[in-house]
């Protein structure tokens, strides 16, 4: 199983190079290359029994955030000097420092490994605020919001971020400025009033007491992430973000059982839906179209999804409307948000 293991690790490097972090590729080889048998981490993590894959356990992204965790609790001042200095250190020197973090304090990673990243990418929602415009110039109506996989819920908050794009949109007063390449028109200039706001995750993260949690999987060479990141989880512990504990369908059968008049019912997930099971999908697919059955001009539906479609660059952004089950193509955007290719139809 160890091959397997190594081939994710080498698989998941070139995915970080390609998504701006060069330095976490770079940990992900040398441990690809050396870590060894012999001490219980290193074991654990080439004997793991399941998929270690990017698109399963994302096995070398739960021991990058287990080793970020340690640089960001001050446990290791050799290491802490790798991830601030890297170029002083050569390969050699480099898998030596890792190896010797991974042996001397398998407590904490251990309990990393126990669990799947859960990427609270901020730059995401740049997306949600421009959608979150189109929505209410289409309908003129409050929203009310319900997120799938939500982790710690900081995307809940998009309403309270701004978005820089040559003009300024969603909250013009925030701290939180998010300003990715932006191409094609901007979004109608109509702001949205959110009345609601719930979110739902398997294993909900608290914005207070998980903070090294969500700050660990981000990547060391991204600071830029880290204060956005930061200022998030800020505005997050201000507005009491609760995210309830659950299976998305099951929680999502009840949103949409509930009625909501005078409101637009805004339903969406960003880079979650591709690791729900078939099943799963098949059923949330099925609630969705019921409701939208039900949906009126007074109490509309809509379904936002940013998701992988298999196609490059970047994933697809995708609307879905309810009422007469319209299906509107957005564009796409990174997968972390640096950039938006935005397509939506003019109102």
């Amino acid at each position: 199983m160890s091959e397997a293991v190594r081939a994710s690790f080498h698989s998941q490097a070139d995915s970080c190079a390609a998504l701006g972090s060069p330095f976490t590729a770079r940990v992900l080889r040398l441990l690809a290359d050396h870590l060894a048998p012999g001490n219980p981490v290193a074991d654990r993590v080439l004997d793991w029994p399941g998929d270690p894959s990017g698109r399963a356990d994302a096995l070398a992204l739960r021991l990058a955030a287990g080793l970020h965790a340690l640089v960001l609790m001050g446990q290791s001042a050799v290491l802490q000097n790798l991830y601030e200095n890297p170029e002083q250190f050569s390969d050699a020197k480099a898998a030596k420092t890792l190896l010797d973090a991974i042996a001397a304090r398998p407590h904490v990673l251990m309990e990393w490994l126990n669990s799947a990243p859960q990427t609270n990418e901020v730059r995401r929602s740049a997306v949600l605020i421009a959608a979150g415009h189109w929505l209410a110039a289409r309908f003129g109506l409050p929203m009310a919001l319900s997120e799938l996989g939500a982790s710690a819920g900081l995307n809940l908050n998009w309403d309270r971020y701004a978005l820089e794009i040559g003009g300024t949109f969603g909250d013009p007063q925030s701290p939180l400025r998010l300003a990715p390449e932006w191409r094609g028109p901007p979004p109608p200039r109509t702001r949205p009033v959110v009345a609601e706001r719930r979110a739902v995750d398997l294993n909900p993260l608290d914005v207070i007491g998980d903070s090294l949690r969500i700050r660990s999987y981000l990547w060391a060479d991204q600071p830029h992430r880290m204060a956005l990141t930061q200022e998030a989880i800020d505005l997050g512990a201000q507005h009491d973000i609760l995210v309830e504990a659950g299976d998305a369908v099951d929680w999502l059968a009840e949103r949409l059982g509930a009625p909501m008049p005078g409101r637009q019912h805004l339903v969406y997930h960003t880079v979650v839906w591709q690791y729900f099971p078939k099943a799963t999908q098949a059923r949330g697919e099925a609630l969705l179209q019921a409701a939208g059955a039900a949906a009126t001009d007074h109490a509309p539906l809509a379904h936002l999804a940013m998701e992988s479609d298999g196609a490059e660059p970047g994933a697809a952004l995708t609307l879905r409307l309810w009422p007469g089950g319209q299906v509107i193509p957005l564009g796409r955007a990174d997968f972390h948000g640096r950039w938006v290719n935005w397509q939506a139809p003019a109102l």
